[in-house]
């Protein structure tokens, strides 16, 4: 299988983007490709901010994976920035083949060298073979998360 580029997300890859994202079990109840505008006004956001990134892995042309990586700066650990990693996921036809593992360590290398001293990430407790990946990466799960639905 040819390596997967990583590179910043362009606008032309939302719809790509959109479909990784709603292909799952949690995915498929809360994505539409019906209706592109919430996810351009989204982009153009991400597109702004200087804290964040959106990152496809590009392999021929065919997004094959995506994940946002996001800088928080903080007053908590010494004022220390910290990086939050989100919406990660990678097509099915590739998943097995390293392409995970690749995304998550370009992510900690950018949270390194952005001087950040900690990455964080959240997964769904039903995610469990997620839950596996992350650990043998070497997150540990130190915290319970909380989420509040508006």
């Amino acid at each position: 299988m040819t390596a997967a580029e990583l590179r910043p997300a362009t606008r032309a890859d939302l719809p790509a983007i959109v479909t990784l994202i709603a292909d799952d079990q949690l995915g498929s109840t809360r994505e539409s490709l019906d209706d592109l505008t919430p996810y351009e006004t989204a982009f153009a956001a991400l597109e702004a901010d200087p804290n964040q990134l959106l990152m496809v892995a590009d392999r021929n042309g065919e997004v094959v994976g995506t994940f946002q990586l996001t800088f928080i700066p903080g007053l908590s650990r010494r004022g220390a920035t910290r990086s939050q990693i989100e919406a990660v996921r990678v097509a099915a036809s590739t998943r097995g083949t390293g392409l995970g593992r690749t995304m998550m360590q370009w992510a900690i290398t950018e949270s390194r060298r952005r001087g950040c001293s900690l990455v964080q990430l959240t997964s769904d407790k039903s995610r469990t073979d997620a839950h596996r990946f992350y650990t043998n990466l070497g997150f540990t799960m130190s915290h319970e998360g909380f989420k509040l639905t508006l």
